[in-house]
């Protein structure tokens, strides 16, 4: 089966089903603020010390103006995580590595916690549907080949819309773990535009780093290949691996979503829902945070 941008048929299905989800939480699709308020996903520990956080260690702020959290409190849920896989032609990377990267997320994964695997290059491609079944995904990757450029911002659009979004907002730890050098090459979706709706989702995004085929050749119209991955991670509120220790990244991704993510809620003053806001989270001395950058508009 084969997800493919702008399928009508497709595009139907999500909408009704997003649809429903967020009216029944009196939310629209584009917001990721319901009756808790605005709710972001955070990644927050302490490395020396087994205290817990509390709202009162935290400060938030969005555009420079303080906001008054409301609620900050463990997430113990699985984890749904897309492994989303560039096999276009040129990628620095062969068949038998990608295969590799992918099965260790399978070996690493808590009870409960499942994965879907999507394999692009002109087209995404569904390689597995959702499962913590390791043989079974094993088998699957007998599909992997590489061919074609890489449509990165588009199989990125495609996986939120068609795989994620109908998830919420009862899911709330959605992932994406991006195994690519961060190269699009034909994608008719913009990346700002892939970035907000990843962001407006609190869909995190892990990057597995392949080597830049491009030697960080100036992109026309969009970051070169590795800025890519870094906005990315960073403007989501995930982190970068290298491609070259996707067991050291399976399981450090695979342990923080377990272990260390937090749902944070609050109420936006002096801001604006028709503009983005910039996000800033800190911790006391000894808490290490991390959640997306930039809340998009609830408005357009």
């Amino acid at each position: 089966m084969r997800l493919t941008v702008g399928n009508f048929a497709a595009f139907v299905l999500v909408f009704i089903l997003t649809a429903l989800a967020f009216g029944q939480s009196r939310n629209n699709a584009r917001s990721t603020a319901d009756l808790d308020g605005t709710i972001l996903t955070v990644t927050a520990a302490r490395p020396n010390s087994t205290d817990p956080i509390r709202v009162e260690n935290l400060f938030l702020y969005e555009n420079g103006i303080e906001q008054k959290i409301r609620n900050f409190s463990f997430d113990p849920s699985p984890a749904k995580i897309v492994l989303l896989i560039d096999n276009s032609q040129t990628l620095r990377a062969d068949v038998d590595s990608l295969k590799k990267a992918t099965m260790e997320f399978a070996y690493e994964i808590f009870e409960g916690d499942q994965l879907f695997v999507i394999a692009y290059d002109e087209k995404p491609e569904i390689i597995q549907e959702w499962t913590d079944d390791a043989k079974k995904l094993e088998t699957s990757l007998a599909t992997f080949r590489k061919q074609g450029n890489p449509y990165l911002f588009d199989a990125l659009s495609a996986t939120t819309k068609e795989v994620l979004a109908p998830l919420m907002p009862g899911t709330r730890k959605t992932v994406i773990v991006l195994i690519s050098d961060g190269l699009d090459r034909g994608s008719k979706t913009a990346f700002d535009k892939v970035m907000a709706e990843m962001q407006n989702q609190n869909i995190t995004v892990y990057t597995l780093d392949i080597p830049d085929r491009t030697n960080g050749a100036y992109r026309r119209n969009q970051p070169k290949a590795a800025e890519v991955l870094k906005q990315l991670s960073e403007g989501t509120g995930g982190r970068s691996f290298s491609f070259e220790e996707p067991q050291a990244a399976a399981k450090a991704i695979c342990d923080e979503l377990r272990n260390n993510r937090y749902l944070l809620s609050y109420f936006p003053t002096n801001t604006s829902s028709y503009d983005a806001r910039r996000v800033f989270l800190l911790g006391q001395d000894g808490i290490s945070l991390r959640t997306k950058n930039v809340q998009p508009p609830n408005i357009k």
